[in-house]
């Protein structure tokens, strides 16, 4: 019995050195995340083994799954800044931007701040995505409306008045909420806003008249 228990001893610290190793490898995967091509490479393993791999460590919260073949170390994320999330963001659906409270918060235009969620607009689909307590949310917007923003710091991001516009049309539409006291409307551009309420549904122009971010004449 007591054989029996050191052989499983010495067999568990085999494993864990080996994982350790492997861990070892994958730091030196010199990307902000990566995929199964990055795992074989590294570990010198097949394509199947490197997806095995893959799956296992996302398990033992070695590594987190942003989205299919796409991972990233659970200590690089740990390590990140907000411009590292937001990058993250632009990547959980392609094509996507920042936008919405996010953006707004970026710019310092609300005080409605939220650390843990991320949200852009996309003309793929409406979905979320999890990674250790933080929440990506892509709101799906016409495709005629995908525009207006700019790439900062290599971030996908709208324009200040662009992200205000996106929020009051998904909120024309009942599907977003924006705490309208917390925005500092001095900061921006009431001509921009005329010029980009153009493409948008006149129930969307209706609400910003509302509002008192367009003239009702």
């Amino acid at each position: 019995m007591t054989n029996g228990i050191c052989q499983a001893y010495i067999i568990n610290n085999y494993v864990n050195n080996i994982s350790l190793m492997k861990i070892i490898e994958l730091k030196k995967i010199k990307k902000f995340y990566f995929g199964y091509e990055d795992i074989s490479r590294v570990l010198g393993v097949s394509a199947d083994s490197a997806k095995v791999t893959a799956s296992r460590y996302t398990k033992q919260g070695i590594l987190l799954r942003i989205k299919k073949n796409m991972y990233l170390l659970r200590d690089t994320w740990n390590a990140a800044v907000r411009e590292d999330k937001l990058l993250l963001a632009n990547i959980g659906q392609i094509p996507s931007y920042i936008s919405l409270s996010t953006a707004l918060d970026y710019y310092e235009i609300t005080t409605q701040i939220h650390r843990d969620f991320f949200e852009s607009v996309a003309i793929k689909r409406t979905k979320e995505i999890h990674i250790n307590g933080s929440v990506f949310r892509y709101f799906k917007i016409a495709a005629n409306l995908y525009d207006e923003f700019r790439k900062e710091k290599g971030i996908f991001i709208a324009t200040p008045e662009k992200a205000l516009l996106d929020a009051f049309y998904l909120m024309s539409y009942g599907r977003y909420s924006l705490d309208l006291s917390s925005l500092d409307a001095r900061k921006l551009d009431p001509n921009e806003i005329e010029r980009l309420s153009r493409n948008y549904p006149i129930k969307t122009k209706n609400l910003l008249k509302k509002n008192g971010y367009l003239s009702k004449t």
